[in-house]
């Protein structure tokens, strides 16, 4: 078996041992203080899930989707949550196919910190648009990710195909 080394994402993993002083960094996202959905990245809520872009994005779409509830726990979720959720990634799908063309997709839930999660305590599953080629030697040996689009041309792409 082959690995992939990504020694970049140890000071973020690192950082979310402290925990979040002020509360949950995605619950934040939505009260957001008065600041812009396009500043909170948040492409689509309704009243059980939401979209929004990562902060740290492997790829560039790379969309986290969540309970608007707060819960760590993947058996807490209620049936309506998981079909409010099973949607949203569907649609992050076709919004990512319509606007980046990507050629797949890693769907996933990290659960537990042991399993990767580096914010256990909120379920979200990662979203990552994929293309050929898409990974190359500069986060290895220059620890530096290459993303060709910032996150608010990201967001602009992406924003009106989750209008309803």
């Amino acid at each position: 078996m082959e690995r992939l080394w990504s020694p970049w994402r140890m000071e973020y993993i690192e950082s979310a041992k402290e925990g979040v002083p002020e509360g949950c960094v995605f619950c934040d996202l939505l009260t957001g203080a008065g600041a812009e959905p396009s500043e909170r990245r948040v492409l689509y809520r309704d009243a059980l899930a939401f979209v929004t872009l990562a902060k740290y994005p492997y790829n560039p779409g790379h969309l986290l989707v969540l309970p608007v509830r707060h819960t760590g726990d993947l058996e807490d979720l209620r049936p309506e949550e998981n079909a409010a959720i099973s949607a949203l990634l569907q649609r992050s799908v076709r919004a990512l196919r319509e606007a980046a063309e990507p050629h797949g997709f890693n769907i996933g839930l990290n659960l537990g910190r042991v399993a990767g999660a580096g914010l256990p305590d909120h379920l979200h599953w990662h979203v990552v648009p994929r293309w050929s080629g898409d990974t190359n030697f500069m986060p290895v040996i220059g620890q530096t990710r290459v993303l060709p689009e910032l996150l608010e041309e990201t967001f602009v792409k992406l924003a009106p195909r989750f209008r309803d």
